[in-house]
Parts: C-alpha cells; sequence; structure tokens
C-alpha cells in the first residue's frame, strides 16, 4: 500500500518554504538565543522531552505560531540551559512555563537547523496530566531504501513523505523521564509500537548512539531538570 505521494508533498513544502521566506523578509534581525549558545537541546531531548523540546489536527484549538514567541521560547530555552550549568543550591526550586503556542512556533522557525535529514514540520499537543500528542512529517522512502527488501517488511512498502502522530505520556521525576506510548499512526492509519521504533531508530542515531533510541529507555533530563508537568496548553520545567 502507499501512504502519500512525493509530488503532493513537494508541492505543499514548497509553499510553506515561500511562505517562510516571506516571514523572515518581513521580521528584521530577529536574534535567537538558541543560535549564539549552539542547540541548546538535543533532537532527543526536543522529541522526547518535548515530545520535550512533534499535531495538525491534533491540537486542543487552533495554534497561534510567531516569530515572536519562538524568540520567546529562545530566551527561556537559554535560561534554562544558564541555570542548569549553575551549582545546584538549597533554594526553592526555580520553574519556567513553556506554552504549546512557543514551542509549535519554535518548531515552524527554529528547529530545522537541529532535526535529521528527512523530519520536518514537528508540532505539538500538550493535552494535560503528563499526555502529549506530537506529530512529524518523514521521508518514508528514505527508511525503505535501506532495508533489506524483505517483502515481510512492513516498512518496505511505505512511502512518500507523510505525517507521523504519535500519542503517549511523559513521566518525569527526580531528574529522570519516561515516555509512555499509548498509540501511533502514519497518515492516519495505525502502526504498531515496533513500527514506531524502527522509525525513531532510523532517525535518532547519532555518534553517542549508533543504534538509536529505544522507546522503552528512561533517559535523564538535561540540564538539571527535575521534572516536567504537562498541563493543558502548557508544561512547567522544574529545576
Amino acid at each position: 500500500f502507499r501512504l502519500g505521494t512525493i509530488r503532493e508533498h513537494k508541492a505543499k513544502n514548497k509553499g510553506l518554504l515561500q511562505r517562510r521566506r516571506m516571514l523572515h523578509s518581513n521580521s528584521g534581525a530577529a536574534v535567537d538565543a538558541t543560535d549564539r549558545r549552539g542547540p541548546a537541546m538535543s533532537f532527543r531531548t526536543a522529541f522526547l522531552a518535548v515530545f520535550l523540546v512533534s499535531a495538525a489536527g491534533a491540537g486542543l484549538g487552533a495554534n497561534v505560531e510567531s516569530r515572536q514567541a519562538a524568540d520567546a521560547l529562545s530566551k527561556k530555552i537559554a535560561a534554562i540551559t544558564q541555570r542548569g550549568n549553575e551549582p545546584r543550591k538549597a533554594a526553592a526550586p526555580s520553574s519556567v512555563t513553556l506554552t504549546q503556542d512557543e514551542l509549535n512556533s519554535w518548531f515552524l522557525f527554529r528547529s530545522g537547523r537541529y532535526l535529521p535529514a528527512g523530519v520536518s514540520k514537528p508540532s505539538v499537543a500538550l493535552i494535560g496530566g503528563g499526555a502529549m500528542r506530537g506529530t512529524a512529517t518523514l521521508d518514508l522512502e528514505a527508511v525503505a531504501r535501506k532495508r533489506s527488501g524483505n517483502p515481510l517488511d512492513p516498512l518496505s512498502y511505505l512511502f512518500g513523505r507523510v505525517p507521523v502522530t504519535v500519542t503517549g505520556t511523559l513521566r518525569t521525576r527526580d531528574g529522570m523521564g519516561r515516555f509512555d506510548v499509548q498509540s501511533a499512526d502514519v497518515s492516519g492509519i495505525p502502526v504498531p509500537k515496533t513500527i514506531l521504533q524502527e522509525l525513531l531508530s532510523h532517525y535518532a542515531t547519532s555518534p553517542e548512539q549508533p543504534e538509536g533510541i529505544s522507546l522503552d529507555d528512561a533517559f535523564a533530563l538535561p540540564a538539571n531538570i527535575q521534572r516536567i508537568d504537562v498541563a493543558p496548553g502548557q508544561m512547567v520545567v522544574v529545576q
């Protein structure tokens, strides 16, 4: 079965690129705090801890993305990173609230340089009680080309650039986190967790983690973050 066509998505991507260029030309020289400090969040952090710091049709209402909101989140990320580099004190914990609009604005205007090749258009819907729903467009043909060609391998039948949506719950405590997946779909078609793991392993590899990320693994939160509380439309980062 074919879940998408390159031609349709190329046309959409071209329109989005033109719109981004127009926005950039009209926005002045806005400074992204993460640009001056390097990638303040790794792909693991951005996708797992904001999915942490991806849903078209999956949000809790219309998102309002803007460069101003993206800049606001960049400054918050820089502040979180700076505080994480400071010695731990016995003072009361510090908390920073990140809104859904800020996150999706940052994804739209700032995330491109940090995403792996073949991943685009990430977005997140913060549902509450730790639950969130993330969407990103993935190039599945790039995945299929690296497969063994086994006719029983379902990934060998996936083509084009298509939206992949994952819903789950982020659980964090004492500087550690875990993301429990409840459901996943490709272009609206439900897929098992094993398929999601294959996609994550393909796109989340790094020199430090050549085999990618396991969905079942707990992970350390960055920047001395102790926990992340996900509420409707926002998340609170506690250091």
